[in-house]
């Protein structure tokens, strides 16, 4: 089993001709995804990629049962192209699209709130890498090969960090069952804590590597979360020892701007929460297989 995608899930592109967009849907079908067509106002009727192009989401919704999309659309229009996919009935969309306005992602999440919560689209992103479900789809812009069909969820704001921990997960024979790039924005469509719970109620995942930075409150709502509800063990690594309060580093939102926010800080509250730390980014690998280790001797 998967969150969120699997090898069924029919999958539309938004933004489907554009370079990047028909780059990243070729690598998507190469690697097994469901793509069942894609979305480019005034190509529609048209095939790209030996698949349908459609004028609007609702419209492929409507002629190919798409569950979820990914967002290849510049950023002052990637808004209007997440909120159209809620519209259409998508479940699950990947925003890719960097450099989204923050009083975009508003509109956006105020958006969503008219659906009820059991029929409101799952948003991940925007600024993100996507999602992969090893050995079964990828919706997003990862190496696919990298990955290694396994039991251990991952969930990161970075794209490249997510890549390393599969690289060191897959050279010590450890799989992965799904991998979630949330983004690093300051507004977001999920968080590290939504995207705990999916795995806590996954079956076959086993334990959770989740990977944040500095800025913001979301690594330790999810250390609460993971305290509180999760029974599965959840592994961390935060980036940004040696960032300065009041520096933005790589992410929009990786700024320390208030208490709580720095990476010491996020350490000192994920140990207090029960949270295994890998002590740098080389150590993910090997400290996700500690913890792995020590739950066989249990077992």
């Amino acid at each position: 089993m998967a969150i969120f995608i699997n090898e069924k899930t029919p999958i539309l592109i938004q933004g489907f001709t554009g370079r990047i967009g028909t780059f990243h849907a070729q690598e998507m079908i190469d690697y097994g995804s469901n793509v069942v067509g894609g979305v480019t106002p005034g190509k529609g009727g048209t095939s790209h990629l030996g698949r349908p192009v459609f004028n609007t989401v609702k419209g492929a919704v409507d002629e190919t049962g798409a569950e979820a999309s990914i967002v290849f659309v510049p950023p002052p229009f990637a808004a209007d192209a997440i909120m159209e996919a809620a519209d259409a009935g998508i479940k699950y969309c990947v925003c890719i699209t960097d450099g989204i306005p923050a009083q975009d992602m508003i509109r956006v999440k105020r958006y969503m709130r008219r659906y009820k919560k059991e029929a409101r689209m799952i948003l991940t992103g925007p600024n993100c890498a996507g999602t992969i479900s090893p050995g079964k789809a990828m919706l997003g812009i990862m190496p696919g090969h990298i990955y290694l069909p396994g039991r251990v969820g991952i969930v990161g704001r970075s794209g490249t960090l997510g890549y390393e921990a599969a690289a060191q997960l897959k050279a010590l024979g450890i799989g992965v069952s799904t991998s979630v790039g949330i983004g690093g924005d300051p507004i977001n469509g999920s968080s590290h804590r939504d995207v705990l719970e999916h795995f806590e109620n996954d079956p076959e995942t086993d334990a959770v590597l989740m990977i944040g930075e500095i800025g913001g409150p979301q690594e330790a709502e999810a250390g609460l979360f993971a305290k509180e509800h999760m029974k599965k063990p959840v592994i961390a690594y935060i980036a940004g020892l040696s960032a300065p309060k009041g520096r933005r580093m790589g992410h929009a939102g990786a700024i320390v701007s208030a208490f709580g926010e720095s990476a010491a800080e996020k350490v000192e509250i994920l140990k207090g929460c029960g949270v295994t730390i890998a002590p740098t980014p080389s150590e993910m690998g090997s400290t996700v297989a500690q913890v792995l280790g020590r739950q066989k001797k249990v077992a």
